[in-house]
């Protein structure tokens, strides 16, 4: 590679290019993906003076180091965290200058699961369909970062945003998230409908960006036997023959064959979520 480059030195356990996602493609089968939390990639490009949709890193739990070939400006939004370019401390929310040949370091989260990166120029890998998104449940898009990996990075487009203040909203060891019911509330039974809006789950150690699989009580069926395959969206809850609810992510499928009990209106609060966080679900007009 013989542009500006950004060298990874240590990926961490999950660090992936991440845009808004590619829209307009379910028909195909091919799911949005994107930033699991598309508000706060949003952020950090602004902060860098990019356009919201330019491609940046979302790092998992690990965090990770990169080193710039070139001066740039990077902001990193999300979970807090510890920033570092060499030995200077920066914060989360605001632009950091990088030079030449320095080492961001960006520390594992001190709560929540996530950080995401906006570089001036974006990371300029190929898109596919539209996007530079990594997709893991499709293998669209490039791959998780690797130690060693070079990422090219773009010309910068603007000027860095004047920020004075940081503020990183404490993540919550507790989500109410809105369920609305159907298309498949009738699969299950009235007891199970009230257990599921009644009790307390548990976000399991084996969620990802696919799904947050949950923990807890079990949704007994009214329905025996499975559904033919049927469309699938963000957000939607499916129950799988085990009887515990799961969530459906960026990187969900497209359809599915357990049925879907309801839909929640927004799984943001899910990305910051790490194994054991409660959750509990509510109707609309609860």
């Amino acid at each position: 590679m013989t542009g500006p480059a950004v060298e990874v030195l240590r990926a961490g356990a999950l660090t992936t290019v991440q845009d808004l996602g590619r829209a307009g493609w379910a028909h195909l089968g091919v799911p949005r993906s994107g930033a699991l939390d598309p508000a706060a990639l949003r952020l950090a490009n602004r902060l860098v003076g990019n356009p919201e949709s330019a491609a940046g890193l979302e790092i998992t739990l690990t965090g990770c180091e990169l080193r710039f070939s070139r001066a740039a400006t990077v902001a990193v939004t999300g979970t807090a965290t510890a920033v570092r370019v060499g030995r200077r401390f920066g914060d989360v929310g605001r632009p950091l200058s990088v030079p030449a040949g320095a080492v961001l370091r960006i520390d594992p989260p001190r709560d929540g699961l996530r950080n995401w990166l906006a570089v001036g120029g974006g990371i300029a890998v190929e898109p596919v369909l539209g996007s530079r998104a990594t997709d893991t449940l499709s293998g669209l898009g490039p791959p998780p970062l690797r130690d060693g990996d070079l990422l090219p990075l773009g010309a910068p487009t603007g000027p860095p945003a004047p920020v004075d203040v940081t503020v990183v909203a404490p993540t919550p060891t507790e989500l109410r998230l809105t369920l609305r019911l159907g298309p498949r509330d009738d699969w299950l039974t009235p007891a199970a409908l009230d257990r599921l809006f009644g009790s307390a789950y548990a976000v399991s150690p084996v969620s990802n960006r696919v799904g947050a699989r949950l923990t807890g009580a079990v949704l007994p069926r009214a329905v025996a036997g499975e559904l033919p395959s049927e469309g699938i969206v963000l957000g939607a809850v499916q129950v799988p023959a085990d009887g515990q609810p799961l969530i459906f992510l960026a990187d969900h499928p497209t359809t599915g064959g357990y049925p879907v009990v309801g839909v929640v209106d927004d799984v943001t609060p899910l990305a910051q979520a790490r194994p054991g966080t409660t959750v509990r679900f509510h109707g609309p007009q609860r």
